[in-house]
């Protein structure tokens, strides 16, 4: 039967394929973003379905939706990567503050189910290997990437008052590094930076010794289980999602210089602040759960998002 669903932060990178799932699905997707680090251009082949809807709206300001009567919300709104997320760190806060108070009321408004994409970065620099949802994690709550650490933490507690307080129903869906194509040249992460640097046979720039390890999922699984968990009854979360597949930085760089066939030389800068030093799920929970575990290898995975960007190469 098909819903009636509203993401936020739809017009990006893992926001556009969600809302490309949900429509093959028969939804009717309403799609709202403030277009900071989303784009129109990730939806532009979406803008023409009956069934779709693009708002222009930061969820900072109270969103009224009168015209239709929600039955899910997916609320991804919020930068993701350094770079942006500390572009305005006040503005982060409120995202994940006031933005997510504005959509935890939305949804009682509507009697909507609402899932919140959280983070691996709530674990902060773990003290603990791989992350169980169960860890209460390590953060630095002064440190230059409180404002997206804590305040996902902050939406988390927010989440589960609702639920608490007036029976909200809710998903936490804690997301592990996610790559694939959609992802903006500029975005600050490691895969795209790599990829970008590779294709422009600039040297690849690794923060410290490159051996801190981080775990990658495609796209197009992580897209697979956010839709599991909402479906999913009697089950709030929260809920690692990720590759559990462990990689230091220095073995993507290589991976990403050999599927690029670059000649690109690798180069080391200083480690950022509070940079994690590891980073991989347990999703024991997941599979158990929601049958779900990752299907796209890295090399896989690599290889299409290297196809992307080489048609994107002009515009970089």
């Amino acid at each position: 039967m098909s819903k009636t669903v509203l993401i936020t932060g739809g017009a990006g990178f893992i926001g556009s394929h969600l809302c490309a799932a949900l429509l093959a699905k028969g939804d009717r997707v309403f799609c709202v973003d403030n277009l900071f680090t989303g784009s129109k251009k990730n939806i532009e082949g979406l803008l023409s379905d009956k069934n779709f809807k693009f708002l222009e709206h930061d969820i900072i300001n109270p969103l009224f939706l009168e015209d239709a009567k929600l039955d899910q919300i997916y609320n991804l709104a919020c930068p993701a990567s350094p770079v942006h997320y500390q572009f305005n760190a006040i503005r982060t806060i409120k995202a994940n503050t006031i933005g997510v108070i504005n959509m935890l009321g939305l949804a009682k408004k509507h009697n909507a189910r609402i899932l919140q994409a959280s983070t691996s970065e709530i674990y902060g620099d773990p003290l603990e290997h791989p992350q169980r949802e169960s860890y209460r994690g390590n953060v630095n709550t002064i440190g230059p990437r409180a404002c997206y650490d804590e305040g996902k933490r902050v939406a988390e507690t927010l989440f589960f008052d609702y639920h608490r307080k007036h029976g909200l129903e809710i998903r936490v869906a804690r997301i592990f590094n996610t790559y694939g194509p959609k992802m903006a040249a500029d975005d600050g992460r490691v895969v795209s930076n790599f990829i970008v640097q590779a294709l422009k046979n600039e040297p690849l720039e690794i923060y410290g010794d490159g051996s801190q390890t981080r775990s990658f999922c495609f796209v197009s699984d992580l897209v697979s289980a956010l839709v599991k968990l909402m479906e999913a009854e009697d089950f709030t979360g929260p809920v690692n999602l990720g590759n559990p597949g462990e990689f230091t930085v220095k073995e993507l760089a290589d991976k990403v210089l050999a599927s690029a066939g670059s000649k690109s030389k690798i180069v080391h800068k200083p480690l950022p602040a509070d940079d994690p030093t590891k980073r991989r799920p347990d999703i024991t929970l997941a599979k158990q759960k929601l049958g779900w575990e990752p299907k796209i290898k890295l090399d896989e995975g690599l290889q299409k998002t290297i196809e992307y960007f080489k048609k994107e190469v002009n515009r970089i």
